[in-house]
This record gives C-alpha cells, structure tokens and sequence, in this order.
C-alpha cells in the first residue's frame, strides 16, 4: 500500500511539474540556451563593402561571445528589399537577423510602397556603428570654410556645383538638404562613385564634394583635398578639428548615417535582450573600435527603442527632401 502511495506521489509531483513547465512562455522555454545553433545574419550590400566588413566583424565577435557562428549572407538588390524579405520570411526566433541601416530609411522616404514596413516589421536590436559625412573641397580652393561656399553660392546662384554618387543615395541627399537648409542654389551633380567625384573636385567641374570618410581617406591623407565640414550633431572624432555643418551656420542640420541589427517582429524579448547586451558588450571592445574607426565608423550600440525612433525618424526626415528636391519616387 505505501509502495502504492509513494509511486502515485512521484506521479503526482511529475504532473505538477510537467504543468508548471507548460504554463512557461514558449518563448522562454525555447530561448534558454539562444544561440544553440549557427545565426544566419543577412546584408543587402554586396561583399567588401564597408557596410560589408563592419557587419562581419560584429557577426565574428557576436559568435565569439555567444558560442555560435553568426553566417554573413549577402543579398545586394534595389532597396535592401530581397535581404529584408530574407528576415522577414523566417521564423521569429532569432536565428536570422538582419542588417537595418540609413539605407533603409531612404528606401522607405523613396519608394511609392515596399512589400514590408521596416517600423511595424522589424524587430529592432541595436545599432553597431554610426558615421558621419565630411564636405571638402581642392585643396588648393578659395574657399577656406564652408561659410565661405555658401557665401559665394548664394552671389552666384546655380554657378557652383556639388558633387556626390548617385541620385537617392545619403550623399546626394545630404547635399540636398544642404542646399535647402542654408537657402544656396547650388547644381548638385551626380557621378557613378566617389573617384570620379575626386577627380571632378581636383579638375574643379565641381566646387564641393560629400561623401563618407572611407572613400576620401586616402585622398585626404594625401592633402589633395581639404575637409569643410562633418555632417553629424557633434564633431566626428576622426575630424576634431573640424566644425559641423551646423557649427558652421546651417541650423538644425544633421545627417548621420548608421548600421543597426534587427529581427522579424515577434522575436523573443529574451533574445532580443541577449542579442542587445552582446552588441554593447563588443562594440566596446578596443579593437572593434579601432577597426571600425579605420573606416570612419564610431563602434556605437543602443536600445532596441533608440533604434527604432531612430528609424522612424529618418524616413519622415528623407520623405521631406526628397519631396523638395522633386526626386521622382520608384
């Protein structure tokens, strides 16, 4: 008879746990040992880009600290709509996460619809990095500070030209908001890529030129062209020296472009959590910060919520310029 009692005990004490186990989250049960098996981390650039390389070092420090390989795809295409699409058709359980970037919010600003919404669908993590643009001109130019372009700009007006890479793009845009913020009527002039933007400010077919720290470094460095100004809210830390545009007279001007990490929306708050702990825990580590201030980035992490204000913010910020330049949506 005890013998009885002590079996319907066990089972009795089984059950109890088996239905306390069941009254758990799944998301919790399921997200208890996250990762245990490879990430898959999607991009919508193409390989060796800079977008490229600061994603691969987060997703190589990301496996490191986490216990799982973080595999880099890349899917390169017009709007970062087939890497999105990528996420989005998978299960929301954080084994694939995607790259969320400035880029996003223009394609967003730009396009008469996209088959997904970036603010209602993403999941958003983290940021990684945040860069600013920098404004030169020819070394050897008459003008001295930025103040001095706009000066002339608006004496002259549409003689002076600024070149940037493609129509739509950051640059172009920043150049654009540029040119409506400080009230000059410039010619913005689109090229195909940033050397033949140098070549064009050194043969002086243009006046000013903007674009990202990588791709003018080396000129730069060489002294052949000149730094005016950096386009974030506070001087870049690679460009101390010099003053921002709006330091320079253009209020409330701020462009900053940025690379971020999210995931299908209804991916678990604890793996959100976790994802978001590792990401401030190695954009904090010395030679992440290095490697990434090789290429002009600040290693920089941040709230799920920072990111996604961040996001939100940006495509009504582009939507307006790109309505004021007349820049025909896709």
């Amino acid at each position: 008879m005890s013998r009885y009692r002590v079996t319907r005990r066990a089972f009795s004490n089984a059950l109890a746990a088996s239905a306390a186990a069941g009254l758990l989250p799944s998301s919790a049960r399921a997200q208890q040992h996250y990762p245990n098996r490879p990430v898959r981390f999607v991009l919508p650039f193409a390989a060796a880009g800079v977008a490229d390389i600061t994603a691969r070092i987060a997703a190589e420090k990301l496996g490191d600290k986490l216990g799982q390989r973080f595999v880099v795809e890349n899917q390169p295409g017009p709007g970062g709509i087939a890497a999105a699409r990528a996420v989005l058709s998978q299960p929301a359980d954080g084994y694939t996460i995607g790259l969320v970037t400035n880029g996003t919010s223009i394609s967003a600003a730009i396009y008469k619809a996209l088959p997904f919404d970036p603010v209602k669908e993403f999941a958003c993590i983290s940021t990684i990095g945040a860069f600013d643009l920098v404004f030169a001109v020819n070394i050897e130019s008459e003008f001295k500070t930025l103040p001095d372009f706009i000066k002339a700009a608006k004496a002259q007006p549409g003689k002076l030209n600024v070149g940037t890479i493609n129509v739509g793009g950051t640059q172009n845009l920043a150049a654009e908001l540029l040119k409506s913020s400080a009230g000059a009527n410039i010619q913005i002039i689109p090229y195909r890529g940033t050397p033949d933007v140098i070549v064009a400010l050194l043969r002086n077919d243009v006046q000013l030129m903007v674009d990202f720290y990588a791709p003018m470094k080396a000129t730069l460095q060489e002294n052949k062209i000149r730094a005016l100004a950096t386009t974030g809210t506070q001087r870049s830390p690679f460009f101390t020296n010099v003053p921002t545009v709006a330091q320079a007279g253009v209020a409330g001007y701020d462009v900053v472009s940025w690379n971020g990490i999210f995931a299908p929306l209804g991916t678990p708050r604890e793996v959100i959590a976790d994802l978001n702990k590792a990401i401030h825990e190695i954009v904090a580590l010395p030679d992440v910060k290095q490697r990434y201030a090789d290429l002009g980035i600040e290693a920089k992490a941040s709230t799920p919520d920072e990111l996604k204000a961040r996001l939100h913010g940006d495509i009504g910020k582009w939507a307006a310029v790109i309505e004021r330049a007349g820049i025909q949506k896709l």
